[in-house]
């Protein structure tokens, strides 16, 4: 079996779970790292024992690497993914893959020009228990979708949560590619959005959307940087669809480790698990075998679709037709 040779574009806190992943992952290997800030890639070079390249055209031009793990600020994806793919290299990109719809569509013609495949990191579809509700809701053992809740509460810090784009893009674009994967295209949204800090904070930390499906089931997406809940049954992370003939739940809070994880207050191992089975998937069946992922560009480019009906939702105050 041919050793599968990874790069990395980028080597934020992210890249160290996509290390543990291919670590260990059978056939495949990190094979170097590039980093915008060149003190950093060198230290994470040493940590993970490989090569540490001094741009990413150096990275992507090599001819030994046969896929390129795009984990660069949000603003960057297209431009190194598209970078790497017209090097050959097969690309799995952080979510959101892009800014917009344009950028999204771009990657996915160029990945078909060059005939590679590019890849979203959609990690919470590869979780065994989200793979099982869809395959309940397929073969209609739940009944009639009735609703789909997908909620998440976890606090971080106004210092970390400055560093993102908010939560919307950051993590309802998550809840947006789940709803795809388990229940369909929705016909409209209506959402809203604040911010509950001291004031550092630029962008919004507290936003839900409702959203009505073609069926004229409802969906409702919650997402909290604002607050942890550690009440009874939290939402920490919840994914509930019900229908009427049955319900399936996948939680967070079904393992957990007591120590710290960057910012969190706690271990949430489902997270990191996700991640691994993602990686597994895209380097065994997608790179080596040709498969396609579960989660395509496509599916990258219906769940932008959703949140740029988000924010237009809630610049418009009115439901949104999508």
């Amino acid at each position: 079996m041919t050793e599968i040779s990874v790069g990395f574009l980028g080597a934020g806190d992210v890249a160290d779970l996509h290390a543990d992943a291919i670590m260990s992952c059978p056939g495949a290997r990190l094979h170097g790292v590039w980093n915008r800030t060149p003190g950093r890639g060198q230290r994470k070079a040493e940590q993970y024992d490989c090569r540490w390249y001094e741009t990413a055209e150096e990275l992507v031009q090599d001819p030994t690497l046969d896929a390129v793990f795009v984990l660069t600020n949000l603003e960057t994806h297209r431009e190194y993914a598209e970078l790497a793919m017209q090097n050959g290299k097969h690309v799995l990109v952080e979510k959101p893959a892009g800014c917009n719809l344009e950028e999204i569509a771009s990657m996915r013609e160029v990945a078909k020009q060059h005939k590679v495949q590019c890849v979203p990191v959609h990690n919470y579809i590869y979780e065994p228990s989200i793979e099982r509700t869809r395959d309940l809701l397929e073969r209609q053992k739940l009944g009639k979708l009735v609703s789909v809740h997908v909620l998440y509460n976890i606090h971080h810090p106004e210092s970390v949560a400055a560093r993102y784009p908010g939560v919307i893009r950051q993590i309802m674009t998550h809840h947006a590619y789940i709803l795809l994967y388990l229940a369909g295209a929705p016909k409209t949204v209506a959402a809203m959005k604040a911010t509950v800090n001291d004031g550092s904070v630029e962008h919004e930390n507290l936003a839900v959307a409702t959203l009505q499906m073609q069926n004229g089931a409802i969906a409702h997406l919650h997402a909290s940087f604002a607050a942890d809940d550690h009440s009874g049954d939290p939402w920490t992370c919840l994914i509930k669809v019900i229908g009427t003939d049955g319900a399936t739940r996948f939680s967070y809070r079904d393992w957990v480790e007591n120590k710290r994880a960057h910012v969190h207050s706690h271990t949430y191992s489902a997270y990191p698990f996700s991640i691994e089975r993602t990686v597994h998937h895209f380097l065994t069946k997608c790179v080596r075998n040709g498969q396609p992922p579960l989660s395509s560009m496509q599916d990258a480019y219906d769940a932008q679709r959703i949140i740029e009906g988000c924010e237009a939702s809630i610049a418009e105050q009115r439901i949104i037709q999508l």
